[in-house]
């Protein structure tokens, strides 16, 4: 069995790590992380209804892996957050 990457968990890593990151250059002001917190709640959104469609679909995993993840993505032609 292969070991699971938190990136193969979380589908917003990287606007996880974005706005902590963000958090942390300035001094835990909130509001200075605005729109980091704005693109991480957009994408947990998207992703949350790929979920709730794969389960109304019978689709196992009901989170795509990361590989169809980036598919998904591609197919999309844009960010959809």
């Amino acid at each position: 069995m292969s070991k699971m990457r938190d990136q193969d968990l979380n589908p917003c890593l990287e606007e996880t790590d974005a706005s902590r990151k963000c958090m942390d250059e300035n001094n835990y002001k909130k509001e200075m992380c605005t729109n980091y917190f704005l693109k991480y709640k957009r994408c947990r959104g998207f992703w949350g209804t790929v979920v709730m469609q794969r389960r109304r679909d019978g689709v196992k995993p009901n989170m795509p892996t990361a590989d169809e993840r980036l598919k998904i993505l591609e197919a999309q032609g844009q960010m959809p957050y």
